[in-house]
């Protein structure tokens, strides 16, 4: 069975940017992964850190299981993903473990840096799936095989300093918004916390808002995930777009300028 994962940085940002295409990719087959590197201790103003760990890592787990993904350990806390050799360690090892054919993570650029270093630390993981010199934590042996990385939008489509991002690849999850909102209600937690500390009106519109924006951006499609392919060289093949393949009914790709 082909397999995908999904990296972000805190429980419920898969929710938020990648759901849609995770259940489309296992309802075409794949075996699916779902793994949050922080434990979101940081998401509360009313629990101490232990506390909120551990009703996010309930949380998600539940979000996983609805799915039907293999849920993954997080590695650290809030604020406190870093792109050192330690940390990679760890990433790589889950990498080699699942050997997955793709990897779905963050925008390089992100409006916080949880989220981009998740993307540069699940990004080199992937390219060090092939080297039996880099030591990985726990100890697993390289594995073979091509892997292909996508770059989901950063969250409100924009960079850190304003500007819109296009994806070059649209999923049509038009039909799935109602399960992408049932997969983030598990996260029930979060939904004061972030009306507290970013202003959000409703925690579940607000992610339907983003995917109906990025709809309207198609011209296609009423609601959509968006996609950046990393660049091949050290992953897979030139033409390699595992991604499309298996979901090419819903995709829209863009031209690229070369």
């Amino acid at each position: 069975m082909k397999t995908a994962i999904a990296i972000a940085a805190h429980p419920d940002d898969i929710e938020f940017l990648m759901s849609g295409t995770l259940m489309l990719l296992r309802a075409n087959g794949y075996d699916i992964h779902y793994w949050n590197l922080a434990n979101g201790c940081c998401g509360s103003s009313k629990h101490d850190r232990e506390t909120i760990a551990g009703i996010r890592r309930e949380e998600a787990m539940s979000a996983a299981a609805a799915i039907g993904a293999t849920f993954h350990e997080s590695i650290c806390n809030d604020l406190e993903v870093f792109y050192d050799k330690l940390t990679l360690a760890k990433v790589a090892s889950v990498i080699r473990e699942v050997a997955p054919e793709i990897v779905l993570t963050h925008s390089p650029s992100d409006y916080m840096e949880d989220h981009t270093n998740t993307c540069r630390l699940a990004t080199t993981a992937a390219f060090t799936r092939g080297m039996p010199n880099f030591p990985v934590d726990p100890p697993r042996g390289s594995i073979a095989g091509n892997v292909t990385v996508y770059h989901a939008q950063p969250y409100s489509h924009r960079d850190p300093l304003g500007c819109l991002v296009e994806p070059e690849m649209v999923v049509d999850v038009s039909d799935l918004v109602d399960l992408k909102k049932k997969m983030l209600s598990k996260h029930s937690s979060q939904k004061k916390w972030l009306d507290e500390s970013q202003g959000l009106d409703s925690y579940l519109d607000t992610m339907a808002a983003l995917d109906a924006e990025l709809g309207r951006m198609s011209t296609l499609f009423k609601s959509a995930e968006g996609w950046r392919k990393h660049l091949h060289l050290g992953f897979c093949g030139e033409k390699d777009n595992p991604l499309h393949e298996a979901l090419k009914e819903r995709v829209l790709i863009a031209q690229r300028q070369s």
